[in-house]
């Protein structure tokens, strides 16, 4: 497929200092860059991390009943 796009500066460089590392063409360049920016494992996203805080109050949850009816407070039924 062919098609025209815009690369940043950085981008553009680094496919073309890869065209000319690898003698490659540049679309093959950008082809090999891309893809090894899908592969899996390659994110820089930071993993979730659940925050917890401190609320002083503990809760058996062995017993739902028991625990809805601590949560809920006694005036329900």
């Amino acid at each position: 497929m062919r098609t025209t796009i815009r690369l940043d500066d950085d981008v553009a460089a680094a496919a073309q200092r890869l065209s000319r590392d690898a003698h490659i063409g540049l679309g093959e360049a950008v082809n090999r860059l891309v893809r090894a920016g899908l592969q899996p494992g390659r994110s820089r996203r930071r993993t979730f991390q659940q925050r917890t805080a401190e609320l002083g109050l503990r809760v058996d949850v062995s017993n739902v009943a028991d625990a809805l009816e601590l949560l809920d407070g006694a005036e329900h039924p």
